[in-house]
């Protein structure tokens, strides 16, 4: 009974601590960079921070851009135990000369191609690497109709996948990113896609970094520019259509702080190259990553109310990384810890009791986190219950 009263008094007491002022450059006003690009997004990988945004969420031609998305399918797959890099392959008479519905006219060897020969048998591994490194219209094409039976039935269960991804302005009508005014992806879809790959699937992320496949006797380079440039490229893929123009995602790491970079909508394959390269060059030059807290370290620690212990330290669950800009070193950032004070028992490891704000000096938030006990907080025993309540009653003030 005292418990229920005292619940109900302790209802709406928002507990607000600032633990600490950081002596670092302010996340928000920074200095920023131009691009010819129509489209573009800079991203970095580890904290998700945006450092250039233009036209990001606009759904756009991506041409084979949206290859990843086949990639993506290809690599799921693989780890479903569907099929794995020794599977062999059969090459349809449409993978080898796709036509289009409409007009029969034969949309191979037009576009780009693995030189695949009809009704022969093809390694998943070789597919793979025709796909990333090649650019093979004819080798994401049998990768459909293997996994679903036909490239629509393929195009069906990339949109599926798009949304459990969170691409949010991404539409397939095809696992090429042949044109069609209905085969759509926004800068930023394709760079959370780039994310989602390095993130579950760094196993197979070395087939984006080499720079020459040879199959059927025909050597091909990489066309992705970044790879020749000396700023850690290792992926990811370009297109180009004369509807989207030439465009590139990008990945180059250094010191081990990955960016993310995706451009579209420039004119000529010699700018996409200067343009990647300077704004990735950019990105590292003018930012850092901060490590903030580590993993399971304790933030601070919560008072309880009729539990076996008075206290509880608060943990993240996850490195805390803030990426900062270098130039601007006028502001602070302070971190703030917010819950319902005191916390009432029983209490788990696994459920977030608390959140911590970082906020800079004017108010805006930087990011937020969840907090958890250390360890499990159980209830008192029944003295314990009815002293904690008979003192808050009295003095307005739970005991500890």
């Amino acid at each position: 009974m005292f418990q229920k009263l005292m619940v109900y008094f302790l209802k709406g007491m928002l507990s607000i601590i600032i633990i600490g002022f950081f002596n670092l450059k302010n996340s928000l006003s920074e200095t920023t960079i131009n691009t010819s690009a129509k489209y573009a997004i800079l991203m970095d990988y580890d904290t998700g921070r945006v450092l250039l945004n233009k036209n990001s969420h606009v759904a756009m031609a991506p041409a084979s851009m949206s290859k990843l998305m086949t990639i993506y399918m290809a690599f799921e797959a693989i780890k479903q135990d569907r099929i794995n890099l020794d599977t062999l392959l059969l090459v349809s008479e449409n993978a080898w000369r796709k036509k289009d519905k409409k007009s029969g006219r034969e949309l191979s060897p037009s576009g780009s191609s693995m030189f695949l020969e009809p009704l022969t048998k093809v390694s998943v591994e070789d597919l793979l690497k025709g796909i990333i490194i090649q650019s093979g219209n004819d080798a994401c094409i049998v990768i459909a109709e293997a996994l679903n039976g036909s490239e629509e039935g393929f195009s069906e269960q990339m949109n599926k996948k798009a949304i459990e991804l969170g691409l949010k302005d991404s539409f397939f009508t095809n696992s090429t990113g042949w044109p069609h005014k209905k085969h759509l992806m926004s800068s930023v879809d394709l760079a959370i896609l780039a994310s989602k790959l390095y993130e579950d699937f760094p196993e197979y992320m070395h087939y984006f970094a080499e720079t020459k496949f040879t199959y059927n006797g025909i050597a091909q380079p990489n066309r992705n520019p970044v790879l020749y440039q000396d700023i850690g490229a290792d992926g990811l893929k370009t297109g180009y259509t004369r509807v989207s123009g030439h465009g590139v995602v990008a990945s180059a790491i250094q010191n081990g702080r990955r960016l993310v970079l995706v451009l579209n909508g420039i004119k000529g394959t010699k700018l996409r190259a200067i343009e990647a390269e300077r704004v990735l060059s950019w990105g590292f030059r003018e930012f850092d990553n901060i490590v903030l807290f580590e993993k399971n370290e304790i933030v601070d620690s919560a008072n309880i109310w009729l539990g076996n212990r008075p206290t509880v330290p608060l943990i993240v669950k996850e490195k805390i990384i803030l990426t900062l800009s270098k130039a601007n070193k006028k502001n602070d950032l302070k971190a703030i810890v917010k819950y319902i004070a005191p916390l009432i028992p029983p209490l788990s490891n696994e459920d977030s009791v608390a959140k911590l704000l970082i906020k800079n000096t004017k108010g805006e938030l930087v990011s937020e986190h969840k907090l958890y006990p250390e360890y499990k907080i159980n209830q008192a025993g029944p003295i314990g219950r009815l002293f904690g309540s008979l003192s808050y009653l009295i003095w307005g003030n739970p005991i500890q």
